[in-house]
């Protein structure tokens, strides 16, 4: 009887040891994911949208209840912006998608802000020459990605929703 008590402590120790090791090993494998290269790089590449200035993020979309804005938003990115962020804001070599988190979270204030002003060390071209409906009308588009419609910019009635 000593023996099995003994037995079943030691087994039960074991156990414990085993979750305490599962524990660590899984915190360690996500902390390191955490940082890996692509995560400090992503990172860096949208840390423009949380700099922008204050009075920038607060600033409020004029177009957004504008139905034409999303379409006409769409021409204009197609002309200034897939050059480097690809035809579905997919991203390419030279410019980061569009379609990540961290720019759906990003105000259109915030949006804005880096179309007028660029990112210089990121090699994105300031577009403060285009007039700035023509901006908020980009910024409409962009956000217009978010949304579950597959073709954003589409007339109402070609629009699909994908679930």
């Amino acid at each position: 009887m000593r023996k099995s008590a003994l037995s079943l402590h030691r087994r039960e120790r074991a156990r414990q040891a085993t979750v305490v090791l599962m524990f660590f090993v899984i915190t360690f494998d996500v902390a390191a994911k955490k940082d890996s290269p692509a995560a400090r790089k992503n990172r860096m590449v949208y840390a423009p949208l949380t700099n922008a200035p204050g009075k920038a993020v607060n600033k409020r979309n004029p177009l957004a209840d504008d139905p034409d804005a999303v379409p006409a938003g769409r021409k204009l990115f197609e002309e200034h912006c897939a050059e480097c962020h690809g035809h579905a804001a997919e991203g390419s070599k030279r410019g980061p998608s569009l379609r990540v988190p961290e720019v759906r979270r990003a105000t259109p204030g915030a949006l804005f802000w880096i179309l007028s002003n660029g990112v210089v060390r990121h090699g994105m071209p300031d577009w403060s020459k285009l007039p700035e409906p023509e901006r908020w009308q980009i910024v409409t588009f962009i956000k217009s990605l978010a949304s579950k419609r597959s073709n954003p910019g589409a007339p109402a009635h070609n629009r699909q929703t994908r679930f």
